[in-house]
């Protein structure tokens, strides 16, 4: 099986430092539904991890969560793209939990249900713990310069062999491209 992961906000959809505390909140970035769309096409399935501390802080509750992600999951076929699995922390960072980025958590979450090792995997968010939980899970980190990528950036330490692209929908075609002249893994 063929996987990657993505942050959302940030990566699919535009950032709030506010929180995206209800649908209306929730707008994709240009392009980035479209990318999701071609992994599926080259046979890659897509899973979500996101931090969802708005919950913790009673910003929103789950079933505004929940229509949040039906909305991104319309809008996404729409685009002819499908997230299989989307998994969220729901705590603030005093909760100290094992799922909230950048503990890996999530990541051994999504590994245990799809049943595969996440060395390699692409993992891509526009934070630092987004890139810190995936690799050390094993994943490919991926830096989006959308949402806080910029600053993410501009700050460093990122993880050893991060590769940084301007968005989604670029990070996406480069990715493709290199999947395609490679040799197949043995």
């Amino acid at each position: 099986m063929k996987l990657v992961i993505l942050d959302r906000d940030g990566v699919i959809n535009h950032d709030s430092p506010e929180f995206i505390k209800s649908p209306a909140e929730w707008i994709p970035i240009p392009g980035s539904l479209e990318a999701i769309a071609r992994l599926n096409q080259a046979g890659y399935r897509v899973v979500v991890a996101s931090n969802q501390s708005g919950i913790a802080r009673e910003l929103f509750d789950i079933t505004t969560l929940n229509a949040i992600h039906q909305k991104m999951h319309a809008a996404a076929q729409l685009a002819g793209a499908d997230i299989d699995a989307i998994f969220f922390c729901p705590h603030a960072a005093i909760d100290n939990c094992d799922c909230r980025k950048p503990k890996a958590g999530m990541f051994e979450e999504i590994s245990k249900r799809f049943k595969l090792s996440l060395k390699g995997v692409p993992t891509v968010g526009d934070s630092l713990r987004d890139l810190q939980a995936g690799f050390i899970s094993g994943c490919a980190p991926y830096l989006v310069l959308t949402g806080k990528g910029e600053k993410t950036y501009a700050t460093g330490g990122l993880p050893p062999g991060t590769q940084i692209f301007p968005d989604l929908a670029a990070m996406v075609t480069a990715f493709l491209k290199q999947a395609a002249t490679s040799p197949p893994a043995p």
